[in-house]
């Protein structure tokens, strides 16, 4: 690990202009903390802004929910405004990582968290984000977990994040203070795919600070959940995943909101699922002709064409799950 300083910040204003001076913010560290041991990142200047008032879960007007960037992920997982009125959110937290490491990382880290790509954490391997114009060394290598939507020629890693798709599935948006004052992105702008600049991995700015996450109002009563899948059962990352969150109304599917993990850049919003099930009443042949466009556009590698099948599976059996049948 390379020499660095380290400051706490005692306000937000303070942590702004630290950031604003180069200074990298971190809280429950369990992402940088190990990138910095490996030597992947290196910052001279830490900001610990552990201590800021940015713990809050609130409810918000029409019925949406506030969660603040420094609420640890155990915590947000166990509120019961979070459970009762987002389950996919709660499902999301409970099938990441380990107990431990759930008590002690926050929701603005794990959405900033950088990739668990195995060649991004090999400093001898060449990877476009850690060193950009160097080459995508997973493109030719072994990619079985890579990504198959939002790829580029330069970047073919995934988004580790769970409760990322969670959040892209709800349309959250991303609460950011800085030099420049108070801003929100949705959450589909927040995190960025490669394109020709894998190296930009969110849309913040130098010095800006995540304050929350924001899930707007949705219809009442909203049935939602969160399916995984993976190698092993459990302290392993999605090969593919499936937020979904469903409103039925008279018997017919008013909203719908869904989304994948572990097969994109970025959580990736599956809109053309979406549109299949408006308007539809709820059956196995729904479930089924609305996953066949998962996929749409995947880009597989040498080693990971299963996903595609598999993605469109998760994504029926996550919408029966949610939506049921008649």
């Amino acid at each position: 690990m390379h020499p660095f300083s380290l400051v706490k910040a005692d306000s937000t204003r303070a942590a702004v202009e630290a950031g604003r001076r180069g200074g990298r913010f971190i809280a429950g560290g369990t992402t940088l903390v190990d990138l910095m041991r490996e030597t992947v990142e290196r910052p001279g200047r830490l900001v610990d802004i552990d201590g800021l008032p940015l713990r809050g879960i609130t409810t918000t007007p029409g019925g949406g929910l506030r969660i603040g960037a420094l609420v640890r992920m155990a915590e947000a997982a166990a509120d019961s405004r979070v459970r009762v009125m987002f389950p996919v959110v709660s499902q999301a937290l409970e099938l990441s990582a380990s107990a431990q490491l759930r008590n002690m990382a926050t929701i603005g880290g794990n959405i900033m968290q950088r990739t668990r790509c195995t060649y991004f954490r090999d400093v001898s391997a060449d990877c476009n984000k850690r060193r950009p114009g160097s080459g995508c060394a997973a493109r030719g290598g072994l990619n079985r977990t890579h990504a198959i939507l939002g790829t580029s020629e330069h970047c073919v890693a995934t988004h580790a994040s769970d409760v990322a798709v969670a959040f892209a599935a709800l349309e959250a948006r991303v609460r950011l203070l800085g030099p420049d004052g108070e801003r929100s992105v949705p959450f589909a702008g927040f995190l960025l795919p490669p394109g020709g600049t894998p190296d930009r991995e969110q849309a913040i700015g130098r010095g800006e600070l995540i304050t929350a996450v924001e899930i707007p109002p949705l219809p009442r009563r909203l049935r939602s959940g969160y399916l995984k899948v993976r190698d092993r059962q459990s302290y392993e990352f999605a090969l593919t995943s499936a937020a979904v969150a469903l409103h039925l109304r008279g018997g017919v599917i008013r909203a719908a909101k869904v989304a994948a993990g572990g097969v994109g850049t970025v959580p990736w919003k599956l809109p053309a699922v979406e549109r299949e099930l408006l308007g539809e009443r709820p059956s196995e042949r729904l479930w089924a002709r609305a996953a066949e466009r998962a996929a749409d556009g995947a880009r597989p590698l040498a080693h990971n064409g299963f996903k595609v099948e598999l993605l469109k599976r998760t994504v029926e059996r996550q919408l029966r799950v949610v939506g049921g049948t008649r």
